[in-house]
């Protein structure tokens, strides 16, 4: 039988799925930092939108790459066992990748006020990248009605996204990459 050359119709077992294969220390860690994100968020939730998610996302995708999914959506499921189940839960779904994408298409940049500026715009489109869940759940008015509501916090969301990005992006890259980059080489070593 012939193989197609399509990614769409390669065969599971074909497929380079050793990119995602997680070494036992990298589950532990990735569990870690997931909770870690989920326990800053609530620590600072008395501030509204002010939170520390954005960065840490940022974060795991310029320093673990695909295997970000990993952290990011132990968040996510931390948020849904905590929180249960609603609307807002399918925008969690697919907002924290789109900012991922974007990071790690970025992921060469240098300097701080990028970074800030990334996740400033990520906070301010917030609600504009969830508006189509509420259009789809509540038809059109609904949906511009829910947006437009929301706006103040959006603002609040790219000032404080800001703010937290500029001090912190590049110091926590950093230490993350230096901690990544030192447990992948004791894989290495477990493996020869």
């Amino acid at each position: 039988m012939r193989e197609m050359s399509s990614l769409w119709c390669i065969p599971l077992h074909n497929y380079k799925r050793r990119k995602l294969k997680l070494a036992l220390s990298e589950v532990a860690l990735f569990g870690i930092l997931g909770g870690l994100t989920f326990a800053a968020k609530m620590v600072m939730a008395a501030i509204a939108n002010i939170e520390p998610v954005s960065l840490m996302v940022m974060l795991f995708a310029v320093t673990f790459g695909r295997k970000a999914v990993y952290p990011i959506y132990v968040y996510v499921l931390l948020e849904f066992v905590t929180f249960g189940i609603q609307l807002w839960s399918v925008n969690y779904l697919y907002t924290w990748a789109i900012l991922a994408l974007a990071a790690w298409l970025l992921r060469g940049m240098a300097r701080p006020f990028g970074w800030a500026m990334l996740s400033a715009a990520f906070g301010l489109l917030f609600g504009t990248l969830c508006t189509p869940v509420y259009i789809l759940s509540g038809g059109w008015a609904y949906g511009l009605s829910w947006w437009i509501s929301g706006i103040p916090f959006d603002i609040a969301h790219c000032v404080g996204n800001f703010v937290i990005a500029l001090l912190l992006f590049m110091p926590l890259r950093k230490a993350l990459e230096r901690l990544y980059g030192g447990m992948r080489k004791g894989i290495s070593a477990e493996k020869n």
